[in-house]
């Protein structure tokens, strides 16, 4: 896919985030998982370096709160700010594109909208957006999730160790095991039933992609982590016409965090201070996870 290009960066930008760690207990969602999704994102966009550490705290404060359903009047007012510096700086990059166009997507929307396919700078500056958005909080959690889920059960963890080409399944089986992502909606497009219970048309229903993952009628022993599980499809990025956007991204992202963090830490562990999940509705991932590697 058009996205496997950015496979050797990934790597690059995996190395570099674990080469700024020099804690022997650390929290991987702040120093790991956190950093790789934001400066990935950054450079496909085609940022500056100097610019991505401003990105990365803009966004992340709209992450925050564009998912918490109570925010404070800080929270927004800081929100808003970060928002506001988003949108500034995309006006600015677009206007840098516009005089001379990249190799980069940010550089590709442009070109899109020049062909004819009408996007606006409002969309362009939406689609970088929601590529922050969408691709930041989930990818963390994905990461976040797949290295507790390996160090849950070690027998599987030293099993990828040795046979790291597992990794594909591995992490298609993490998103079944824990998906980042819990809930969605559809509306029904015609007249139905599940289980005796009537749908109409045009009524609103609420899905649980995790129960979905879990069920026993599809997955034998649907509650255990296993690596080299023959069945990973799962419906953690949706399907269909609802397929997430951004899943290989987050699959290659996912790929190359996790390998590279096992092979830096041979004795990685739970740490001593312990982890705390984040509630954010929908979203299961960690404020915190602490790790050790002695």
């Amino acid at each position: 896919t058009a996205v496997e290009k950015w496979r050797p960066r990934t790597r690059e930008v995996v190395q570099k985030v674990l080469a700024s760690i020099n804690s022997a207990e650390f929290d991987l969602i702040s120093e790991f998982a956190g950093p790789i999704p934001t400066v990935v994102i950054a450079e496909m966009l085609g940022i500056d370096p100097e610019m991505h550490e401003d990105f990365k705290r803009w966004s992340d404060v709209s992450v925050k709160v564009s998912f918490n359903p109570f925010p404070s009047e800080d929270e927004t007012r800081i929100a808003e700010n970060a928002n506001q510096s988003l949108r500034n700086f995309f006006t600015q990059e677009i206007a840098k594109r516009r005089k001379l166009l990249g190799d980069d997507l940010l550089s590709d929307m442009i070109r899109a909208e020049e062909a004819g396919e009408k996007l606006t700078e409002d969309e362009i500056i939406n689609q970088c957006n929601l590529l922050l958005i969408a691709g930041n909080v989930t990818t963390t959690d994905l990461i976040g999730n797949g290295v507790k889920a390996l160090l849950d059960n070690p027998e599987q963890c030293q099993r990828l160790r040795e046979h790291p080409d597992l990794i594909e399944n591995a992490v298609e089986e993490i998103l079944r095991y824990d998906s980042p992502v819990t809930n969605s909606g559809r509306i029904a497009n015609r007249v139905m039933e599940f289980n005796g219970c009537p749908v109409d048309t045009g009524e609103s229903l609420s899905t649980s992609l995790a129960a979905a993952n879990h069920d026993d009628f599809v997955y034998p022993d649907p509650d255990k982590f296993d690596i080299e599980r023959e069945d990973t499809h799962h419906q953690s990025f949706g399907g269909g016409r609802h397929q997430c956007l951004g899943a290989h991204l987050a699959r290659l992202e996912a790929q190359e965090a996790i390998l590279a963090l096992l092979n830096q830490y041979p004795n990685l562990s739970h740490g001593k201070k312990g982890f705390e999940y984040s509630a954010i509705p929908s979203f299961r991932g960690m404020n915190y996870f602490w790790v050790g590697t002695q």
